[in-house]
């Protein structure tokens, strides 16, 4: 843990919050500079978001710039079969699930972990349902096949805890996502991933062990997934997109040894009430890039 001598105060909105006084978002403030990143040696290429000019906008935390970009990060993603019924059950009025066979939907459980990006290195976990775009709720059922190889799906997050202030304010205050800081540990190679979130007491919460599979490298731009995620924010729904570059990634359908262990805290509850048939898919990217866009206003259409 950094001491106060090591970090700077800066206001986002309302909220004041300590960062690293070296990092990138006390110098830089979102205005990152595109030729100090390229010269890490974690940052495999800056031509991404070169591609993406950044704009000033008024939001929840004060003027910002968008998007906020992540220049090397690594994720692990284990998407698994459940019930229609359970996952329309933690759904707000207005979103339905994506559904890939009758009575079944899809829900994912991810860890992220950035090492370079513009608020500085965190970790984070996630547990989302796949949903239906609001403008198609009434969207018969897609197979497995294109539901996986979709490259554009949408989003509604059950819980987002991260391990650093800044992070969570903008996340939560910016963004709408329900994002409280903890422990979070994530580790991931191009042998193993390892994961562990850590619940209120510091005992654990959720716990990963997983080989990774093998992974292909691609080169840049070649391979750009979009997730579209659905918030409530100031009293209205918007959603927000997410672009991620793949750079190195691999991935196991079916997987027989996925060792997710369930402790006590918020992540696990939401798994269980989600209640989980089998593991459908494990992703991992050992190396990718994001472009995070600020939220914008969406209506859901009248039942």
């Amino acid at each position: 843990m950094m001491t106060d001598a090591e970090t700077v105060e800066v206001e986002l909105g309302s909220r004041t919050v300590r960062v690293p006084a070296d990092g990138l978002f006390a110098r830089y403030r979102m205005n990152t500079d595109l030729d100090v990143v390229e010269a890490d040696p974690r940052v495999r290429s800056v031509d991404f978001f070169r591609t993406l000019p950044k704009t000033t906008v008024e939001s929840a935390i004060g003027n910002t710039l968008t998007p906020n970009f992540y220049y090397a990060m690594s994720k692990a993603q284990i998407t698994y079969l459940a019930p229609v019924r359970a996952l329309r059950s933690r759904l707000p009025e207005g979103l339905d699930p994506l559904t890939v066979a009758p009575g079944i939907g899809l829900f994912s459980v991810v860890f992220f972990r950035y090492d370079v990006c513009d608020i500085d290195f965190y970790t984070e976990a996630t547990v989302g349902i796949a949903v239906k775009e609001v403008r198609h709720g009434n969207l018969a059922p897609v197979d497995l096949l294109s539901a996986l190889g979709n490259d554009h799906l949408y989003s509604y997050v059950l819980s987002l805890p991260v391990n650093t202030e800044i992070a969570q304010v903008r996340g939560h205050d910016g963004y709408g996502f329900p994002k409280w800081v903890t422990d979070i540990d994530v580790d991931i190679d191009d042998r193993y991933v390892r994961a562990r979130v850590a619940n209120d007491d510091g005992g654990t919460d959720i716990d990963l062990y997983v080989a990774t599979p093998k992974q292909k490298r691609v080169p840049t731009g070649t391979s750009v997934s979009t997730l579209t995620s659905y918030t409530e924010l100031n009293g209205g729904w918007h959603q927000t997109l997410s672009q991620t570059n793949n750079l190195v990634f691999g991935s196991a359908l079916l997987p027989n040894n996925v060792g997710l262990e369930l402790g006590s805290g918020r992540l696990s509850d939401d798994i269980r009430s989600l209640k989980p048939k089998r593991p459908l898919r494990l992703d991992v990217f050992t190396r990718c890039q994001n472009a995070l866009h600020i939220p914008v206003p969406v209506s859901f259409p009248s039942r």
